[in-house]
């Protein structure tokens, strides 16, 4: 697990200090790179290193900041943006990135064939989705402009107050079209063109080593536009999903943060050394996704049974170390002041009662039902408990099984599952962050749920709404709707919880668990055989 080149009885951390090498565990093997393909966290990171869009975020504020755009305007009526690029933004092969860059990726990015599970993201973006839906032939017809090279002109259908947030979102990174066109067609998925001999990238690091289950790393990008801003010369990912390891790694020295903490030892390191976790509310909720295709959970009486017979508050209390709250509703409460409905409760006699009508009574010939989840200590002990709940409550009969993290996507999106463990974290600060995904033929709705009057809802009354209250009362009544039907079970509301090594700055903490590596250093005089220095800096993010 050690990367080659630290001196003997010298640690990772002690090393990386000095060196400017950031290792961090990533919990699972990337399934792709590409930033129109990917979706998991685990991706994410790695992608935000490789890529930069027209804007980023700061850590300590999540306000927008320039990144490819140095400069933007917005016209009277809240729907032309006009993007000044800055012109010493450049490829890692020294190519220009051009507003051409984004229109053509962004054209891309709408391909249906590519299958990007975020196209909804462009949806904003006057025709895109009928563009997508291929309602709109000519792409010309869609408010993507380059006007010149370093000139871009986006208009949207409707004024969008979360517009500029999506804009740091990966899937509408560029990407570089002559290394793409090179490996692949340009609506191809997961051709050889993010392989490290062939990527071709615009971010401040570039991908330097990928050792499928080992690690991934990066190094510092001297083509990129802000590398001065750059202090990290490498950072190393590592795709371990046990909690137990990654834990020993990082008491060993080996890792300066990880994914998450290991909720087991979790206590011992706030009574013993609470300058090495950062735990802080974030905006997520984990949940588990139905197959509402399957006969026997295609009934939403069944469905409310299961989601009422989780005694939320004892799990949390019992095994997650009271890190999380109970959730109700797939948006957490007080979201930029919306408060989603509370339709359920626990409440195992009125479970009983809905899992009798639909035809099961005492739990008599309810099917064998798999419950799936991807390869997590945490996950697994959750798994436990529900099933365990839904046996003594329900009297029926689940099957745990542990997947991988690719075989657990790649389930989930072609629908081979029964119940499957998931969570959802806002891409963006604001209530329709939660509730798009889930519109009818959206590519992260893998429920295969679908409501034309909830569609409308979130994509036409929304976003046509003149006013906060009347576009929080679209999204309360389609998530009351969406909650009557239940098509997954909210479990709870999320908190970040990570091992940090208090040598690390630039990563504070914030409600989207947010970073971005061009502020991210390591203090070179930090040591953990000084411990005066470790009361002096423990407050430093």
């Amino acid at each position: 697990m050690l990367i080659g080149g630290c001196s003997r009885g010298e640690s990772n951390v002690s090393q990386g200090n000095r060196e400017q090498v950031f290792h961090k565990s990533n919990n699972a093997e990337p399934q792709g790179l590409d930033p129109h393909v990917v979706t998991g966290v685990a991706e994410h990171h790695i992608v935000q290193a490789l890529f930069e869009g027209l804007v980023s975020k700061n850590p300590h504020t999540l306000e927008i900041e320039p990144a490819v755009a140095e400069s933007w305007a917005l016209s009277e009526d809240g729907k032309v943006y006009t993007f000044k690029l800055r012109q010493n933004a450049n490829w890692s092969n020294g190519d220009p990135v051009t507003a051409h860059d984004f229109a053509w990726s962004w054209w891309r990015a709408l391909q249906p064939a590519l299958g990007s599970q975020y196209v909804f993201m462009y949806f904003p973006i006057k025709n895109a989705e009928r563009y997508f839906n291929q309602e709109v032939i000519d792409f010309d017809e869609v408010g993507i402009k380059a006007l010149d090279d370093y000139t871009l002109r986006v208009e949207l259908a409707n004024p969008t107050p979360y517009f500029m947030q999506l804009l740091d979102h990966y899937s509408t990174f560029p990407v570089h079209r002559a290394t793409i066109e090179k490996w692949g067609k340009p609506d191809e998925s997961y051709t050889p063109w993010t392989r490290p001999e062939n990527i071709v990238t615009n971010g401040p690091f570039v991908l330097d080593e990928w050792r499928l289950n080992k690690h991934l790393m990066v190094r510092k990008n001297d083509a990129y536009w802000g590398a001065d801003q750059v202090r990290l010369q490498k950072i190393v990912f590592y795709p371990y999903e046990s909690g137990p390891i990654v834990e020993r790694m990082f008491r060993a020295g080996q890792l300066h943060y990880t994914y998450e903490t290991f909720i087991d030892r979790l206590p011992w390191y706030r009574a013993n050394k609470p300058d090495y976790v950062q735990v802080a509310p974030y905006a997520g909720t984990y949940l588990y996704r139905v197959n509402t295709t399957k006969p026997h959970l295609a009934d939403k009486r069944v469905r409310k049974a299961l989601a009422m017979t989780i005694d939320r508050q004892k799990m949390i209390s019992t095994i997650l170390n009271d890190l999380f709250t109970p959730a109700y509703a797939i948006t957490p409460p007080g979201l930029l002041g919306y408060q989603p409905p509370k339709l359920f409760d626990y409440d195992p006699d009125a479970a009983r009662a809905l899992l009798a009508e639909a035809g099961y009574p005492n739990g008599e010939g309810f099917p064998e039902t798999e419950l799936q989840y991807n390869s997590s200590e945490q996950h697994r002990k959750i798994a436990i408990a529900v099933q365990q709940m839904w046996n003594k409550e329900l009297n029926i009969n689940i099957r745990l099984q542990n997947k991988d993290w690719k075989v657990y996507l790649d389930d989930e999106q072609t629908g081979n599952y029964d119940i499957s463990r998931g969570g959802w974290i806002a891409d963006y600060v604001d209530p329709n962050s939660f509730l798009d995904m889930w519109v009818s033929g959206s590519g992260l709705n893998r429920t295969r749920w679908a409501n034309p009057r909830y569609d409308e809802l979130v994509l036409q009354r929304a976003p046509e709404a003149k006013s906060r209250e009347d576009r929080y009362a679209a999204f309360y009544a389609a998530e009351t709707m969406i909650m009557q039907d239940m098509p997954f079970i909210p479990i709870y509301t999320y908190s970040s919880h990570h091992f940090k090594h208090p040598a690390v700055r630039g990563m504070p903490p914030n409600i989207m668990s947010y970073y971005n590596w061009r502020y991210v250093w390591l203090d070179p005089d930090w040591s953990d055989a000084k411990p005066q220095q470790q009361t002096a800096l423990s407050g430093g993010i």
